[in-house]
C-alpha cells in the first residue's frame, strides 16, 4: 500500500469535485470538466497519463456519429464489461453541469477506434427510453443486474431541485432528495419502470452501490431531510421474471456511515476497497475498508490506511475516483496557500502489494518493450539509406507529449488556419472539424510533408505517414521532395543533391 503525490502539468485547474474516472481500452479517462477553450474537447473527456510522478491530460476526440455529451458532475456511472460481441462501455445518467443545470438524459460511451498514432476515439450515443422515466438528478447510482439470462440497469437515489410549482425566490436553488424509488431500465426494448419498496422509505444520495448478479447493496449515503449519514445497508434483489420483475429489499444493521466515498475493485473477484468520504459535514472518514461479496452476502473488514500527509489530514474536502484495480486518484484543495500555482494537490494511492505491482509492471514492459525512438542524436541520412516510416504504435505513444499536453492561450489563433488541412492522402484519418495539435510544429504550421507526385503535388499529414516529430523536423530541412505511401509505397527522396568534384591540386 503506497501513497504517491503527483505533480499536475498545467491541468490541475480542470479537476473539480464531482468528476468521474473511467477506464476504457486500457486508458484512464477524466470525465465531467469543461474542455480547453476552442479545442476539440468540448465534452470535457481527457486521457490521464501518470509518469514519473507527473500527471498530464490529453483531450479525447469523438467520432462523427457521436452526440453532444455535456460536462456532467456527480452523474450515475455504470461500467458494462464486454459480452455477446458487444464492446466494453459505460452508461451515464443524469448529473449536474457547471452551469448548475441538472440532466435527465442517458448516454452510452464506448470506444470507436484507434488511430495510426494510437490516439483513442470515443463514440457517445444518447439512449432514448419510454415509460416511467426518472426525473433529472445527480448524486445517484446505476448498477447492472443479471437474472435468468436477462440484463437490466437499476437506478436509485439522488437529489434534484425543488419542483417548479414550489420554487420561490428564497428556495430557487434549493435541492431535495428524490423519492426513494428504484428504476429498472431494459435497453433491449428501451423501457423503464419505477418501483417503490417499504424498506426504502427515505431518500439518499452520494451513497455507494455494489452489484453481484441479481443483488445490489446500497451503503451509507446522505439525507437532506434529516441532514445525517446513518449507517445504512440495504440489499436489493431483482428477479427479471417474464412479464414484470420481482424486487425484494432487506435492511441490515451493520452498515457504514459514509458519503461521497471512493470505491475501487481489487481484482476479478467481487472484492472492493472503500476509502475517502465523509462521516459528517465537518469530519472526513480517514479509515479504509475492504468489502467482499459472496454467496452468503456482504462482508466488511478494516484495512490499514495509508499514512496520510498533513495536506490530506487538514483539508476539509477531498474527491477522486478509481484509477484501476486496487488504485485510486484523489485531490485535496490547496487552501490558504497563495504561493501554490495549482489549485489542488493530487495523490495516487495503491493497495497492491509490491510483488503484484512489480509483476504487472513487468508484464506491461514485456508487452511494450521498445521505447519511442529518438532521432535527435542520430546521424544524418545518407542517399543510400532506406527511409522506413511504418513504425509500431508503441513507438509513437509518447511522442509529442511534452507539448501537446500543454495549453497556451496564444496558440488559439493558429487553429483558424484550416486551409492547410484540405488536401491529404486517401487514407487520412484527420478530421479538420475536430483537429487538435499533436506535434509542436502544428502550433505554428501544420506538420505535413509534400508529395511531389503529379504536376501540382499535394500535402500529406505527418500523422498519416506515422512520422515522429523529430524525424519530421529532420526531413523538413533543405529542399528535398518525397513521395507519400499512396504514390510508390515507402516515401523516398526524389532527387539527390549534386556531388561537387574537387579539382586536382595544381603545383605553383
Amino acid at each position: 500500500m503506497t501513497l504517491q503525490p503527483l505533480t499536475p502539468v498545467n491541468c490541475a485547474g480542470l479537476l473539480q469535485p464531482g468528476c468521474s474516472l473511467l477506464q476504457l481500452d486500457g486508458e484512464l479517462l477524466l470525465f465531467g470538466q469543461k474542455g480547453w477553450p476552442k479545442r476539440s474537447c468540448p465534452t470535457g473527456i481527457f486521457s490521464i497519463r501518470l509518469k514519473s510522478g507527473e500527471m498530464k491530460l490529453r483531450p479525447i476526440t469523438f467520432s462523427n456519429d457521436s452526440c453532444y455529451l455535456p460536462p456532467l458532475r456527480c452523474p450515475a456511472v455504470c461500467r458494462l464489461d464486454p459480452y455477446d460481441g458487444l464492446p466494453e462501455s459505460y452508461v451515464i445518467h443524469g448529473g449536474r453541469t457547471p452551469n448548475n443545470e441538472i440532466s435527465s438524459s442517458m448516454y452510452v460511451l464506448s470506444v470507436d477506434s484507434r488511430g495510426c498514432n494510437r490516439k483513442l476515439t470515443l463514440r457517445c450515443q444518447e439512449k432514448e427510453v419510454v415509460g416511467e422515466v426518472p426525473s433529472a438528478r445527480y448524486g445517484h447510482t446505476l448498477n447492472v443486474v443479471q437474472s435468468r439470462g436477462k440484463t437490466a440497469y437499476a437506478l436509485f437515489g439522488g437529489r434534484s431541485y425543488v419542483p417548479g410549482v414550489e420554487r420561490t425566490t428564497e428556495n430557487w436553488n434549493s435541492v431535495i432528495d428524490c423519492p426513494p424509488q428504484v428504476f429498472l431500465f431494459e435497453f433491449e426494448f428501451g423501457c423503464v419502470s419505477a418501483h417503490s419498496l417499504p424498506e426504502l422509505h427515505e431518500g439518499q444520495s452520494f451513497h455507494l452501490s455494489i452489484a453481484r448478479e441479481d443483488c445490489i447493496y446500497f451503503i451509507g449515503g446522505h439525507s437532506i431531510t434529516s441532514d445525517s449519514r446513518p449507517p445504512r445497508l440495504f440489499r436489493l434483489k431483482i428477479e427479471l421474471l417474464q412479464g414484470s420483475p420481482l424486487l425484494t429489499c432487506q435492511a441490515f444493521d451493520n452498515g457504514v456511515s459514509i458519503s461521497s466515498a471512493i470505491i475501487t475493485r481489487t481484482g476479478p473477484m467481487h472484492k472492493y476497497i472503500v476509502l475517502g468520504g465523509y462521516k459528517s459535514e465537518s469530519q472526513k472518514r480517514m479509515e479504509c475498508s475492504e468489502v467482499t461479496l459472496d454467496e452468503k452476502g456482504i462482508h466488511f473488514e478494516a484495512l490499514e490506511a495509508p499514512r496520510w500527509t498533513a495536506d490530506i489530514s487538514n483539508s476539509r474536502t477531498w474527491f477522486g475516483g478509481s484509477a484501476g484495480e486496487g488504485k485510486a486518484l484523489f485531490a485535496v484543495p490547496t487552501e490558504g496557500r497563495g504561493s501554490q500555482s495549482e489549485t489542488h494537490c493530487l495523490y495516487k494511492v495503491s493497495f497492491q502489494t509490491q510483488d503484484e505491482a512489480d509483476g504487472k509492471e513487468q508484464d506491461a514492459n514485456q508487452g511494450c518493450s521498445q521505447e519511442s525512438t529518438d532521432f535527435d542524436d542520430s546521424p544524418p541520412l545518407e542517399d543510400s539509406e532506406e527511409l522506413y516510416f511504418g513504425r509500431e504504435p508503441h513507438e509513437l505513444e509518447d511522442s509529442g507529449d511534452e507539448v501537446s499536453d500543454k495549453y497556451n492561450e496564444d496558440d488559439e489563433e493558429d487553429e483558424t488556419q484550416t486551409g492547410y488541412w484540405i488536401k491529404c492522402c486517401l487514407g487520412c484519418q484527420i478530421d479538420p472539424n475536430t483537429w487538435d495539435p499533436y506535434y509542436s510544429t502544428e502550433l505554428h504550421r501544420p506538420a505535413m510533408i509534400f508529395c511531389s507526385r503529379g504536376e501540382e503535388g499535394h500535402w500529406v499529414h505527418a500523422q498519416c505517414m506515422e512520422l515522429s516529430e523529430s524525424l519530421l523536423l529532420k526531413l523538413s530541412q533543405g529542399s528535398k521532395k518525397y513521395f507519400c505511401q499512396d504514390h510508390g509505397g515507402l516515401p523516398y527522396q526524389e532527387e539527390t543533391p549534386p556531388r561537387h568534384n574537387l579539382s586536382p591540386k595544381k603545383t605553383p
